[in-house]
Parts: structure tokens; C-alpha cells; sequence
């Protein structure tokens, strides 16, 4: 029989935390504000974090080591020094947005019990403000952190909910990289020249300067917004758009394109089964492909001819069209 006394042992050490005595370790937070004591020896062995910051710090006269956590605010340093000592995490009256942030906070100090837990917990009572905030959210699981379960939630979403992000506030504060992850899903719900047009809208907000009429581009501004989609462009799928869309959404932005794809781009239009040279990536979602023919064909011939006929008219269709692009 194993008797346990946490409940004592987490007391007196938040009680060693709270009178301060025999530390040799002072944390300043929020930008040096405010100061936190505590023992090397504590934060060695219950932080990875602390114990390599430590072992890379020289003791002063007094053999008191000093960490700076300049980005930490103390309301969160608070906790998570509580949580170091006690075992304790009091989340009485705060909002989710703090719950988010010291998630953040324990995933840097890598205290991997407690971001576990705070993870399963905003997943399972808080979904409607990580809907509402989601572009956020999104932004700071993919900068390297390891939130398994927030990315599997949130990659989830996006792809049966695109326009959670696409249609944010927000959305063209999303970093490149960010975008770049949403871009190389193939599973993403939304057809492929409204995906285009997101791409567009948030390279030209990254270049504010550019005139908001198209037609007095210049060649730097349309190298400019190139350059700046640089990781983008490859990502879209051009040989899946319908013609009438690559007519009115893709040729006004050519000069983004390489000159060779989009000579293929027009020669697929014309000539479908022949090979090119472009990379053609796999179509988003299976049921965008029924939507597809349904734009370029009434039902009623969808009904009435088998797939070799629509071919053909298809291929009709994309040698009009084709004359037009020229």
C-alpha cells in the first residue's frame, strides 16, 4: 500500500516560492518590470528550458544567476512559476485568450504536461473562440511549435472550412509561410481560382504601394507582386481552373507566370492530351471536379452524353476559348 501526500509537499513548496528563502535564481519578466526569485535547482529539474538557460549563465558576486524573459508578462510568469513549484494551475475568472498565451509560455519553457493540458483543454470547451480567432491560432501553430492536437484541429477545419481563414479579418496578415502550409493541402474544399484570387488579395496587401487600378501597372509592380508570391504561384493548380476562369482571373496577372506555363496553361486549353513540361499538380477535392464540368456544361448534357462526348465538347470549347486568350 503506497500512502501520497501531494496536496501537502505542492503547499510548503509554493510556500518555498512565496517566502523567498535561500534563492539563487532571479527572473525579470515584461520587459524587466517585474522580478520573480526562485532556485536553480527547482527549474532545472522540473524545466528542459530552464535547466539550459542555466547551465549557460554565470552567477554574479553574490552567486545569484539573472534570466530575462523580456516577452513574458508577469500575470503569466506568474502562473507558470506556480505551476513549476506546486503543481498548481488556477485559471479562475481569466479569459481564453490568457489560456491561449500561457499555452504559449509553457510550450516555451517546454513544459510539455502543462501545454498538453491546456491544448486538450481550449480543443474541448473553448472551439467557438478558436473559430473566431482561428487565423490567429493558426499563425502561432505554425511557427515551430509542437501543438499536435491545435494543428490536427485546426488542419481539420480548414480543409471542410476554408473561409474560416480565406475570409478572416485578418487573413492577409497570415505570414507566407502560413499561407505556403494552407497551399500545399490537397484537401482543401474551395475551388481553385477562388483559392487564386485569396493568393492575389494577399500579395497585393503586402505591398500596399501598388496601385489599386490594374491597368496602370507597371512592369516593376507586377515583378514586384511576383517576387513577393514567389512560393506561392507554384502551389496553384492552373491546369484544374475552368477556362472561362483562367479568361477572366488568370490572364489579367500573366506576367506573375513564367512564360512557358502559360503558353501550356493555352495549349492544355486546346490540346488536352498533350504532354507538357509544367508540373501538374493533383486536383483539390474530388467534388470540385463534378462542379467543374457543371460550369462548362449544362446538366442536361452531363446526363445525356458519356464522357467521350464531353471531351469533345470540351475540346470545342477550349479552342474558342483559346482564340480569345490570344
Amino acid at each position: 500500500m503506497s500512502l501520497k501526500f501531494f496536496d501537502k509537499l505542492s503547499q510548503n513548496f509554493i510556500e518555498l516560492l512565496n517566502e523567498k528563502d535561500d534563492y539563487n535564481v532571479i527572473i525579470e519578466v515584461e520587459n524587466n518590470e517585474k522580478s520573480f526569485t526562485a532556485h536553480s535547482n527547482i527549474l532545472k529539474y522540473r524545466s528542459k528550458h530552464f535547466r539550459k538557460v542555466l547551465e549557460n549563465i554565470l552567477p554574479n558576486e553574490n552567486n545569484i544567476k539573472t534570466i530575462i524573459k523580456s516577452s513574458v508578462s508577469a500575470q503569466i510568469f506568474d502562473i507558470i512559476l506556480k505551476y513549476i513549484y506546486g503543481g498548481i494551475v488556477d485559471l479562475v475568472n481569466v479569459e481564453t485568450r490568457f489560456i491561449f498565451d500561457l499555452m504559449l509560455a509553457a510550450n516555451e519553457f517546454e513544459l510539455d504536461e502543462l501545454t498538453n493540458k491546456l491544448e486538450t483543454l481550449l480543443i474541448d470547451t473553448k472551439a467557438s473562440w478558436l473559430k473566431t480567432y482561428f487565423s490567429h491560432i493558426y499563425r502561432n501553430i505554425l511557427n515551430g511549435n509542437n501543438f499536435k492536437k491545435l494543428e490536427n484541429y485546426c488542419n481539420d477545419i480548414v480543409a471542410k472550412h476554408p473561409n474560416i481563414i480565406f475570409d478572416c479579418s485578418d487573413f492577409n496578415s497570415l505570414s507566407v509561410s502560413a499561407l505556403v502550409s494552407l497551399l500545399h493541402r490537397d484537401d482543401l474544399q474551395m475551388e481553385e481560382v477562388k483559392i487564386w484570387d485569396y493568393v492575389i488579395k494577399w500579395g497585393i496587401a503586402q505591398n500596399p504601394t501598388l496601385p489599386t487600378n490594374l491597368e496602370e501597372w507597371s512592369k516593376e509592380n507586377f515583378l514586384t507582386l511576383k517576387t513577393t508570391l514567389q512560393q506561392c504561384l507554384p502551389l496553384i493548380r492552373y491546369f484544374h481552373i475552368p477556362n472561362t476562369e483562367i479568361f477572366d482571373k488568370i490572364r489579367p496577372y500573366k506576367k506573375l507566370l513564367d512564360k512557358q506555363l502559360w503558353i501550356e496553361i493555352n495549349q492544355r486549353l486546346v490540346f488536352p492530351d498533350r504532354p507538357i513540361k509544367s508540373i501538374i499538380l493533383p486536383l483539390l477535392v474530388q467534388k470540385y471536379q463534378k462542379n467543374i464540368f457543371q460550369q462548362l456544361f449544362p446538366m442536361n448534357m452531363l446526363q445525356k452524353f458519356q464522357v467521350g462526348s464531353i471531351v469533345k465538347q470540351l475540346i470545342i470549347q477550349q479552342q474558342i476559348f483559346h482564340i480569345v486568350l490570344n
